[in-house]
């Protein structure tokens, strides 16, 4: 049936919840289990603010970077001690719907399984939810939990 499931995880309490169902249909179909950490790039507008922080100076990106491997990391292993047998962690930079898909798609995945709510931005609330954006835009099947 499934193969390889995606989560894309965001911290939040309700992609954890989606990896635990991802996780559970693991066990019952055999398939690999990919969790996604997107971060968004900031403008220089934005990583302008953060030189406010002399006590601190890297740029914005690189902790926002760091953030996402820990973020992921973390879910890897809270998929793992939830009994899945193989699990990857992947981070990357850019755009997040549009990342979620264009990675499902070079990977080949099965299933996508996702929060239907994250820790988003304002930008969410005026353009829609990253679930909806992803399974409006990906010809694989998206269960929202």
């Amino acid at each position: 049936m499934f193969k390889h499931i995606l989560v894309p995880v965001d911290g939040s309490i309700n992609s954890f919840a989606a990896l635990d169902k991802a996780v559970g249909l693991a066990g019952l179909t055999g398939a690999v289990v990919s969790i996604l950490t997107i971060y968004r790039h900031h403008s220089l507008l934005e990583a302008s603010l953060s030189m406010v922080r002399p006590q601190d100076p890297r740029r914005f990106d690189d902790v926002m970077r760091e953030y996402a491997k820990e973020i992921a990391e973390k879910a890897k292993a809270h998929a793992l001690a939830a009994g899945a047998a193989e699990v990857h962690a992947f981070v990357r930079n850019g755009a997040i719907a549009r990342g979620i898909v264009a990675f499902a798609k070079d990977r080949e995945v099965d299933l996508i399984v996702m929060g239907g709510r994250g820790v988003g931005s304002a930008e969410n609330y005026m353009l829609g939810s990253i679930s909806h954006k992803v399974a409006s835009l990906t010809q694989r099947p998206v269960m929202i939990v």
